[in-house]
């Protein structure tokens, strides 16, 4: 761990010098209660650097928790092995395209039961009635972006399934009404502030109560809907394979905020891409696609505010990954089987170069969480923009065991 400044400590060796910039502008807010963490797959983010730990006293800012609240992984390890699984799993990302949609515009034709039940449990009263429609149709679906769905093998070869998504269309909106909200409010009372993206919002005011019920009811939707998720993709694959059973289940965000307790005083916690990593929590740290995940146990580092990275990082933006690369290097990169459905223009922006090096960001980290398994995908599943602009459809890949 480095420290960089008084207000702001680093577990990252990489560290672009504009995502330090950024981080030390957060750092100088003056609600901030302490020091900024920034984990090792830290990176230039909206406002506030993505992998980062923002302790915060009597104030939250909406931008720094983001516009997917509650966006984080699930991962269920089954009771089978790779010698039990068919030799090419194609037929089952097939059937899992029909069970959970991904991709812009992909959504359930009609909302599942479960979530119209969640729904009914949870009900948000400030939601419009075509937002609560579309929630519900939302509910159990992958989005796009680097979400993702894999089948993966541990170091025992033991079947994973993992996932990645969050609050969807929903999240989104409400996180977009509340930045406004900050900044308009900022504006009012004459706060000054370095980037429009640090405006926060104060418990002093009702609009930090209305802010704080949207975004943890955006987070147990977030958590809800990778349970949906997980328990259509395991009821698919369970059903291909004609045998397992699921053993052991993690869920974690990496997008939120919540009240907790540190150097003796109580703050508002964000983890901006970033997980809880207190004394025996339970993780999920994937890497680039086709690289190594991680399933992880926190060690408690009260100076990183008990928290983690959330996964390798990006190293370019999108853009800048799309100008940078070919649909011939992805395809060289992940191996011919992989994009045999010429999914490779696409997911340049996935491109594994753009990202960190995992393994580089969990050994920036040996002091934060220890390793307790170690997964390779087998399978990967994605949604995507069509590149024509055309539409969208949804993207999938095998990888042979």
């Amino acid at each position: 761990m480095d420290r960089l400044t008084d207000r702001l400590f680093s577990w990252a060796s990489d560290l672009e010098p504009e995502t330090r910039a950024q981080a030390e502008m957060l750092s100088r807010l003056p609600i901030i209660a302490g020091h900024v963490a920034l984990m090792p797959d830290a990176h230039l983010g909206i406002g506030s650097t993505v992998g980062s730990v923002i302790p915060t006293r009597g104030a939250v800012i909406p931008a720094a928790v983001g516009v997917d609240i509650g966006c984080g992984m699930i991962a269920t390890r089954t009771s089978l092995t790779a010698g039990q699984l068919p030799g090419d799993l194609g037929r089952y990302l097939s059937r899992l395209e029909q069970v959970v949609p991904a991709g812009l515009g992909r959504w359930h034709r009609t909302p599942l039961d479960g979530a119209l039940r969640w729904l009914a449990d949870h009900p948000n009263p400030r939601l419009r009635d075509t937002q609560r429609r579309t929630a519900a149709l939302q509910l159990g679906t992958m989005g796009s972006g680097n979400h993702f769905f894999e089948v993966c093998l541990d170091q025992d070869q033991q079947v994973w399934i993992i996932m990645h998504s969050g609050s969807r269309g929903v999240g989104n909106q409400l996180a977009q009404h509340h930045m406004q909200v900050a900044r308009s409010m900022c504006e009012v009372e004459g706060i000054p502030l370095e980037h429009p993206d640090l405006a926060y919002l104060q418990e002093k005011d009702e609009a930090f109560g209305v802010y704080v019920a949207d975004m943890l009811w955006a987070q147990d939707y977030a958590r809800e809907n990778r349970r949906l998720m997980m328990s259509a993709a395991l009821t698919a694959f369970f059903e291909f394979v004609g045998l397992g059973t699921a053993r052991l289940t993690v869920s974690c965000h990496h997008n939120f905020t919540e009240k907790e307790r540190h150097g003796g005083q109580e703050v508002w916690v964000t983890r901006k891409g970033a997980i809880r990593a207190g004394v025996g929590d339970l993780g999920l740290i994937p890497g680039a696609m086709g690289g190594t995940s991680y399933v992880v146990r926190g060690l408690g580092n009260e100076l990183s505010y008990r928290s983690s990275a959330h996964g390798a990082g990006r190293r370019m933006s999108r853009g800048q990954a799309r100008r940078s690369f070919t649909p011939k290097d992805l395809t060289e990169r992940m191996g011919v089987t992989a994009w045999q459905r010429g999914h490779a223009a696409a997911l340049l922006d996935e491109h594994p170069l753009a990202y960190k090096d995992i393994d580089r960001v969990m050994a920036d980290q040996a002091d934060l969480v220890e390793v307790i398994h170690s997964l390779r995908g087998i399978a990967n599943y994605k949604g995507v923009e069509e590149p024509t602009g055309r539409g969208r459809r949804h993207r999938s890949s095998t990888v042979p065991i």
